[in-house]
């Protein structure tokens, strides 16, 4: 059994290297991209059984996002941003223990001794991952603070020279916004990687029944992963565009 922290190269790009967990994020930005694609093609204006199931569950995830906004105008501005994260992130979770993901791959020579590489891995289970997507929805939380606020107004709580007292509390806001990044990354990294982990070892040790009550596990942990994820950027953003807390 051999566990490896770094996504494992599958091919290359001309120069650019193709990991597992890369090739399984754009797996999934493929399935939301054709799920998309099937569900606005069949939206009716006297909605079916499934239409809603979708229209209630955005109702109440609107509701939930208003009240953090206090009020739904904002919300619904936002509420795309937020929607996409979670759902990213909860497809990539739960596609990362699907049936075959981890277990099906090829064996290849690494510093002497032969290592099996998965075709696919989750896609947060590579640090590289969780990392792009933290700088990203940083970087998104601080524009959509330039727009509500203006970029005067938002930078200001970063560099202000009114006093050394502010001029210190900006720099602590400005590291603020990297241990944002680094919380974002690591937790999501952390434990997704420790549940891949736990289920290999697990699957290793009794392959039969014992693993299923991990393997359920996992998927509340994924969802709850993808949740924290989204939930923690909804309250930023909240904070961001605000003009009280500037």
């Amino acid at each position: 059994m051999h566990i490896q922290i770094a996504a494992e190269k599958l091919f290359s790009l001309g120069s650019f290297p193709v990991t597992n967990a890369l090739l399984t994020s754009w797996l999934v930005v493929i399935i939301l991209i054709v799920v998309a694609q099937l569900v606005s093609r069949r939206v009716a204006l006297v909605p079916a059984m499934f239409q809603n199931v979708v229209e209630t569950g955005v109702d109440k995830l609107v509701g939930f996002t208003a009240g953090v906004f206090g009020n739904r105008e904002k919300a619904e501005k936002y509420f795309p941003l937020i929607a996409t994260i979670f759902i990213f992130v909860l497809v990539s979770n739960w596609l990362g223990i699907m049936p075959g993901v981890g277990t099906i791959g090829f064996y290849e020579e690494s510093h002497g001794e032969e290592v099996f590489v998965p075709f696919a891995r989750s896609a947060a289970s590579d640090l590289n991952f969780t990392i792009a997507l933290a700088v990203t929805t940083v970087i998104l939380i601080n524009i959509a603070g330039i727009r509500a606020v203006g970029g005067k107004v938002h930078f200001s709580k970063y560099f202000n020279f009114q006093n050394p007292i502010q001029f210190f509390v900006g720099i602590l806001e400005l590291l603020g916004e990297f241990a944002k990044m680094i919380s974002f990354s690591f937790r999501l990294f952390g434990n997704v990687f420790a549940g891949e982990v736990l289920l290999i070892i697990i699957a290793f040790l009794v392959p039969y029944v014992v693993p299923l009550p991990f393997l359920i596990l996992e998927i509340f942990v994924g969802f709850i992963q993808a949740l924290v994820f989204s939930m923690l950027a909804l309250v930023f953003i909240s904070m961001a565009v605000s003009h009280e807390a500037h």
